[in-house]
C-alpha cells in the first residue's frame, strides 16, 4: 500500500492533518509527518524527511505532500540522498495540502498505485469549495 507522508513548516499543522486523515483512514494506511525542525521552529529538515520516507515506504512508494514551497526543496533534497528502489518510489504531489491529503490517504486506502494516488491527489486543485 502507498504510504503517505505529510512535510510542513508547522509540527501542529502537521499534526491536525494527521488527525483528521488517521480518523478517516481508521489506521489502514501508513501514513507519517516531517514538521519543523530539531529544535522546535518553524521550517524543514531534508534529513528528517529522508528518515521519514524511509519508515513509511512498505515497496509500494510514498506520496509526500507539502505544505509550501521551500518544503519542496527540502523534500527534493531528502529524495536525492534516497538508495534504489526507495527513490524511484517516492513522489510529491502538485496539491493543496490538507485536501490533497485526504485525497491521498484516501485513495491509497482503496489500493491504488503511486501514480494513481498522485494524478488523483492533484487533480484536487481542479476542484472549487464554493461550487
Amino acid at each position: 500500500m502507498v504510504g503517505i507522508l505529510l512535510v510542513s513548516h508547522s509540527l501542529k499543522i502537521a499534526q491536525g492533518t494527521l488527525e483528521l486523515i488517521g480518523q478517516m483512514t481508521k489506521g489502514k494506511v501508513r501514513i507519517d509527518i516531517a514538521a519543523g525542525t530539531a529544535d522546535n521552529r518553524l521550517g524543514t529538515d531534508a534529513q528528517m524527511i529522508k528518515q521519514k520516507i524511509e519508515k513509511t515506504h512498505s515497496g509500494d512508494g510514498v506520496l509526500v505532500l507539502v505544505d509550501l514551497g521551500s518544503a519542496v526543496i527540502s523534500t527534493e533534497l531528502a529524495i536525492e540522498n534516497l538508495d534504489e528502489p526507495l527513490k524511484s518510489t517516492t513522489l510529491i504531489a502538485d496539491a493543496p495540502f490538507v485536501e490533497g491529503a485526504v485525497v491521498a490517504a484516501l485513495e491509497a486506502s482503496f489500493g491504488k498505485n503511486l501514480e494513481e494516488v498522485k494524478k488523483l491527489t492533484e487533480d484536487v486543485k481542479k476542484y472549487s469549495k464554493l461550487g
